[in-house]
């Protein structure tokens, strides 16, 4: 079985995260989108309610999961057999940036593979900290994030 993770703190989960998910889909038997828990990050949105409105977004995807992680992404690869990771990447900032972090993971856990995928061209500007930027200003998130956000 092909399983993949795909991690962050979806805080909250975008229209770019959404796409990346789906076109991702097809790679693997499951995707299991993985919710990691940084003690040092203070998040805007509690984890339950980022985990709800994520499995209601892919209600009804046979080959989607949604689970919550602490510690390092390879060591949770490995405790639920995952041998992949899926990243998008929305600009050259974030390939230097995940390209490094894939890079460490690689010498960590050798047989973990990192696979990106570019995000649509109308989510580069998308990005869940301008999201929450926007909502502590009471504007629009409308087009941004999927229709079961709500603040």
């Amino acid at each position: 079985m092909k399983r993949a993770i795909f991690p962050g703190s979806f805080d909250p989960i975008t229209l770019g995260h959404v796409s990346v998910i789906k076109r991702g889909l097809p790679l693997f038997d499951e995707l299991i989108i993985a919710i990691g828990v940084n003690s040092n990050k203070k998040a805007m949105f509690s984890l339950e309610k980022r985990k709800k409105w994520i499995e209601e977004i892919f209600a009804g995807e046979q080959k989607i999961k949604v689970e919550t992680y602490e510690g390092l992404t390879v060591d949770y690869c490995k405790k639920i057999g995952a041998k992949f990771i899926l990243r998008g990447l929305r600009t050259s900032a974030d390939f230097e940036f995940e390209r490094g972090i894939g890079q460490v993971n690689r010498m960590l856990a050798e047989e973990i593979e990192t696979i990106f995928i570019l995000t649509e061209a109308k989510y580069t500007p998308v990005s869940s900290s301008i999201v929450r930027d926007i909502i502590k200003h009471g504007g629009d998130i409308t087009g941004l994030v999927p229709d079961t956000v709500k603040p």
